[in-house]
């Protein structure tokens, strides 16, 4: 790897890695979910950086792909379990990192996905397979009395490139992707009291752009345009304030021009946690970028 893209990776890293402390500490009852994920947003910008994604902040069941809508009312209460997973990007290399807050009583649901985290990056070498990445993930958070999400997964990053090879499972498997030296990716151990899968609700609240087919919309062509230094990374409908805007979106997605990313949850009344990290391989093991 070049030193100019490791250095963007590392700083990147560093940067994830501070905003996503100081943030977690502004997750308190009473809090506003709306203020905290603009002021996060901004703080990353504020640092000369640029967002690889919409701030994903997801509460109790919902394990992913929540963000804020505009003029979004909800507060935290007791008892919550919010994942605040955040993506730093400089000229396109990723950092993408989440930590779990509680409200509640759930230290050991907590400790599930951190602690299978922590047991999956000691285990990255040259040589080994992501299922044995996912082995380790599993044990860590079955043997905690919860069960890993198997339909979530740990994920390849690349210049402008959020979700790519290899795929890290979050529990064994036989075989996958053999890690070499120079991969950078996310490992985001799920643990669950619900039914370790995740399905989709109808709430989605962040898109990227997938092709360049023509548009007739004239709102369509506006929404476009100001997403065109996205590079295709997602992008929340938070940032857009066009009229017909409920309109277009929908109308980008069925064309094809558009994906949506509706929010992952696993049963109503369950509690999901998450931890992440992104990690480069070395000869002997990684560095992770987001400690």
């Amino acid at each position: 790897m070049k030193d100019d893209i490791l250095e963007n990776y590392r700083t990147a890293g560093s940067l994830a890695s501070r905003i996503l402390r100081e943030g977690a500490q502004g997750i308190r009852v009473g809090a506003s979910y709306l203020d905290l994920v603009e002021s996060i947003e901004a703080r990353v910008k504020e640092e000369g950086a640029a967002l690889a994604f919409p701030l994903n902040l997801s509460l109790n069941e919902d394990a992913a792909h929540d963000t804020a809508s505009p003029g979004d009312e909800r507060v935290f209460h007791k008892g919550d379990v919010a994942k605040l997973d955040l993506g730093v990007q400089i000229d396109g290399y990723i950092a993408d990192t989440a930590v779990t807050v509680d409200l509640g009583n759930n230290s050991l649901l907590l400790d599930a996905s951190k602690e299978a985290l922590e047991a999956a990056i000691r285990a990255i070498k040259p040589g080994v397979h992501a299922g044995t990445l996912g082995a380790a993930i599993q044990q860590e958070i079955e043997r905690r009395g919860y069960r890993p999400v198997s339909n979530l997964t740990g994920h390849g990053l690349g210049q402008y490139v959020q979700h790519g090879p290899p795929t890290i499972p979050n529990v064994g498997t036989g075989g996958g992707t053999v890690i070499e030296e120079g991969m950078v990716f996310a490992i985001e151990p799920f643990a669950t009291t619900g039914s370790g899968r995740v399905g989709e609700k109808s709430r989605a609240e962040i898109y990227s752009q997938i092709s360049n087919r023509p548009v007739r919309i004239p709102a369509g062509r506006t929404i476009l345009e100001k997403i065109r230094d996205r590079r295709g990374l997602p992008f929340s409908r938070r940032w857009l304030l066009e009229k017909k805007l409920d309109l277009a979106l929908p109308a980008l997605v069925r064309s094809g021009t558009l994906h949506a990313y509706p929010v992952l949850a696993d049963i109503p009344g369950s509690l999901v946690s998450q931890h992440e990290h992104t990690m480069i391989v070395t000869a002997d093991g990684c560095i992770v970028t987001t400690r």
